[in-house]
């Protein structure tokens, strides 16, 4: 796979997409959110124990399970949100301890099943389900976990119907994929390594399952762990390479990752897209010991990582996009790209414009960002996009100056490059 800012392979792409369906085709497998149903055993091995619930319950918001399991407007954990696939929606469930609707009626052993081996009372569940990460649980934060879902008020509210179409809908082919993409390892500690970066290693890998949208796909969409945390095309956003050798070229701090874990902001940027609500209902519930771990493992060192000061251009007058930048983004961001706070985030030494690739530069000029707040104190206006206000000649220009001006980037964004990203960025709406 050639790198992620390469966009005028589309037609690759394509033929690549093409493939994974005729294979998933022929495996009878389907790409969606199908968790866990209802079962007949009755619940068993439950710990009562006060510590282990509320440590379930701090392991739990470290696995994002609220993200993905509560519908916008919905009760926490009754299931509902939607995911679009190109093979129809799913919905995710019901996994509070309601006995008809919920997990209830789940017993340890198939809790455990479906944690690790992707296997629900009533069959495989599809493999979005990050039980490929997931299956690094320990037993003990496992059962941790499972007691905590067994306390939670049980909560009756149905499961939606998936909508998804034949064959993709026929779950039995998901053994082959099992047996081909998953082999449901245990973490173990590397011994060359520290106990903060194991424990970040441990806590981004099986718990917090980063890997699962910052690492390229196969053709059966199957992680390419060679290419661990590399980057990849997520729902028309860019979720980014963050390797080490990426987060350090970029004077990325442990101080910087605490504020974007915390607060959703650093002097770097933001976050945005799918990233908020993993920074709002997972990580920035990490303790300070987690924190400097997961940043340990992130940086690939315990030690301090200086800051060095942001280095920019500053305005380039003559470049077309100056004019642009003025009149569309210099009200929220500044004359001089020092950002508002609590209103948008600064140009200068922005991480989001260093990245060698400018997709999601292109991709948050067209589709805007939705507002954001963490806190009392912490909050963002929404940023609206401009699809319908800039032709691609002027997406082309306002590209280039806003990476020439605040970011070691060259301006070599033209309007082919644009096409292709505009494809991509609205291939599923």
């Amino acid at each position: 796979m050639k790198p992620l800012y390469q966009y005028h392979l589309s037609r690759l792409v394509k033929a690549r997409i093409k493939l994974s369906q005729n294979l998933l085709l022929t495996l009878g497998l389907s790409l969606g959110l199908g968790l866990f149903a209802c079962s007949s055993n009755a619940a068993d091995e439950v710990s009562t124990n006060s510590s282990d619930i509320e440590r379930g319950a701090y392991l739990m918001k470290i696995g994002d399970c609220v993200a993905c399991h509560t519908a916008v407007g919905g009760r926490e954990l009754t299931g509902g949100l939607p995911f679009e696939t190109p093979f129809g929606a799913v919905y995710s469930t019901n996994i509070t301890s309601d006995k008809d609707t919920g997990i209830g009626k789940y017993s340890y052993d198939e809790f455990f099943d479906a944690m690790h081996h992707g296997v629900g009372v009533n069959g495989n569940l599809y493999p979005a389900m990050p039980y490929t990460s997931y299956s690094l649980l320990s037993d003990e934060d496992t059962k941790a976990i499972y007691a905590y879902l067994m306390s939670t008020k049980p909560i009756k509210q149905a499961n939606l119907d998936n909508d998804v179409s034949f064959p993709f809908n026929v779950r039995f082919g998901l053994k082959a994929w099992n047996l081909i993409a998953h082999d449901a390892e245990k973490f173990a500690p590397k011994k060359d390594k520290s106990e903060p970066w194991n424990r970040g290693n441990y806590l981004v890998n099986a718990l917090g399952h980063c890997g699962e949208c910052h690492t390229p796909r196969d053709s059966l969409f199957a992680m390419e762990q060679d290419k661990h945390f590399q980057g990849a095309v997520i729902e028309g956003l860019e979720a980014s390479d963050i390797t080490p050798a990426e987060l350090n070229r970029q004077n990325w701090t442990h101080d910087d990752l605490k504020s974007l874990f915390t607060e959703g902001y650093s002097r770097k940027g933001t976050v945005f897209g799918g990233m908020y609500p993993v920074v709002y209902h997972s990580f920035s519930h990490l303790t300070d010991a987690d924190m400097h771990a997961v940043s340990s493992y992130l940086l690939n060192t315990d030690e301090t990582v200086a800051a060095k000061a942001l280095t920019f251009n500053g305005h380039q007058r003559e470049l077309p996009g100056y004019n642009l930048y003025i009149g569309y983004c210099a009200g929220c961001h500044g004359q001089n790209g020092e950002g508002r706070p609590n209103v948008a985030p600064a140009m200068a030494g922005n991480a989001t414009l260093d990245k060698a690739s400018p997709h999601n530069v292109v991709a948050v000029m067209l589709k805007g960002i939705k507002s954001q707040h963490y806190n009392t104190t912490t909050s963002f206006y929404a940023m609206p996009g401009y699809a319908e206000q800039l032709s691609d000649e002027q997406l082309k220009d306002l590209s280039n100056y806003l990476r020439v001006t605040w970011s070691n980037q060259p301006g070599d964004v033209d309007v082919d490059t644009i096409h292709d990203l505009k494809e991509v960025i609205f291939e599923h709406d």
